[in-house]
């Protein structure tokens, strides 16, 4: 069963196109035959993979690039008031459209699954996007990061199932309806928009209470916050518990880490079902439990589910290995909240043979300003780590409010690390570190990613 287009997004424009949720959208929305036009602050192998679709993607934000016969303009919560293309929309009277809501309108007449939590996301609404497919259901989806090339974080598929990355940062993961939703974890983050572990419960909730009649919500039985939510929804919908917690309704047995593998053993409605993971660490497995109750929840076979899963192999950023020079790899994590760092940290730890080493960038001013000691603690698990500046992203600064603060809580931990305030000097610090044998991982939500291949340029000419 295909959608087709949602009223009057016919003619979108997208400020800000080249993000990972907004290309997502435009990407799904060109496929289905809407004539997408939109911008972005710069060139990028998005834009190019947008306009290899007949979007039309402009450089930089300019009130000539929103064309007249606009039937309406997409934005993020990223986008400042002051943006010229958003006051050119006011102008001409063209609606302005939040991203969620275009989001929301993609999915009616199908079957959403929307998988939400303060971690994880991206990598369990990709295992669902691969896992399906590999199953020939045709699914669409909507993902936060790129499964392989530039561009592939979205598609227009011909089945009945919409699976979407769920965002509460904003709260616009109140906006859809979905017929199954994943929770893996409930934490505070995104401190600009929570000021309490009482309001993260409430949004979590309100998301919970949009679950269509009928639907289900696959919770994890493993973290606090998420039994926390699960005692506060209860009376609502269907609820499905998942983890290694002796209640668990879908119970992991065993993780048996084979390398950068592992083999999963569950127990599901008193059956032993086992099935490989083919990326490392205890919550990528976790993961891909919590992808397998959803799927079978939506109706898929749970044994058919399984196997397709082990198709996943890792999603762009999501411990992603760039390359090997001189005996070291490279790898990129995304990872930039301490749950994240710890997590990532241990799964490397475990495939590790030599030393672990970190170029590390925070990410916002507000997080570091409420995590930085956190942040510092979970680089204590590595065995050096370089710390970079603050990635302001969508922030101004906060005074008094720099990267020291991890320094700082990281040496209190007995961590060895090093600040570098030019990231241009990264490469050349990481290389005199490294030797044969040893693991690097670039962290972080910004463009610390950049430095992977510059990091190996270094090493090869070492």
């Amino acid at each position: 069963m295909a959608a087709g287009l949602p009223t009057a997004m016919d003619r979108p424009h997208f400020i800000g196109i080249g993000g990972a949720g907004m290309s997502g959208i435009a990407k799904i929305l060109a496929q289905r035959g809407a004539k997408v036009a939109g911008s972005d602050a710069k060139e990028s192998a998005t834009a190019e993979a947008l306009r290899a679709l007949g979007a039309t993607v402009h450089i930089g934000h300019a009130a000539e690039h929103l064309a007249d016969d606009a039937t309406c303009v997409v934005v993020s919560s990223a986008i400042r008031a002051d943006n010229p293309e958003l006051a050119r929309a006011a102008e001409l009277g063209i609606p302005v459209v939040h991203r969620s809501d275009a989001l929301a309108s993609l999915m009616e007449g199908l079957r959403p699954l929307a998988v939400a939590g303060t971690h994880g996301k991206t990598t369990t609404t990709s295992m669902l996007a691969v896992s399906l497919s590999e199953l020939g259901l045709a699914p669409s989806y909507a993902i936060g990061g790129d499964l392989d090339a530039p561009g592939s974080n979205a598609l227009h598929g011909d089945g009945e199932i919409f699976v979407a990355e769920a965002d509460e940062s904003d709260r616009s993961f109140h906006k859809y309806a979905p017929e199954v939703a994943i929770v893996l974890n409930v934490e505070l983050d995104h401190h600009a928009n929570y000021a309490s572990m009482d309001e993260i419960y409430e949004s979590f909730e309100t998301f919970a209470g949009r679950i269509v009649p009928g639907g289900t919500l696959v919770i994890s039985a493993d973290h606090e916050g998420a039994r926390e939510l699960t005692s506060r929804v209860s009376g609502g919908p269907r609820v499905v518990t998942y983890g290694e917690a002796e209640d668990a309704d879908v119970r992991i047995v065993s993780i048996v880490p084979h390398g950068l593998k592992s083999e999963v053993t569950v127990l599901l409605d008193g059956e032993e079902l086992t099935f490989t993971v083919s990326v490392p660490g205890r919550h990528y497995a976790g993961n891909a439990v919590a992808a397998l109750a959803a799927g079978v929840a939506l109706g898929v076979p749970a044994a058919e589910l399984a196997e397709a899963l082990g198709a996943y192999t890792g999603v762009k950023r999501r411990l992603q290995l760039k390359g090997e020079a001189a005996g070291v790899q490279v790898i990129d994590s995304y990872a930039h909240h301490p749950t994240e760092m710890t997590a990532d940290l241990e799964a490397m730890r475990a495939g590790a043979s030599g030393r672990i080493l970190v170029v590390f960038q925070p990410h916002l001013f507000s997080r570091t300003q409420e995590l930085g000691r956190e942040m510092g603690q979970a680089l204590s698990l590595a065995d050096a780590s370089i710390v970079l500046d603050i990635y302001p992203a969508r922030e101004d600064p906060i005074p008094g409010v720099t990267s020291e603060l991890i320094v700082d809580a990281a040496r209190a931990a007995g961590a060895e690390v090093t600040p570098v305030h030019d990231k241009a000097d990264a490469p050349a610090v990481v290389a005199g570190m490294a030797g044969p044998g040893d693991l690097v991982l670039t962290m972080g939500a910004g463009d610390v990613t950049d430095l992977g291949p510059r990091i190996l340029d270094r090493l090869q000419s070492k």
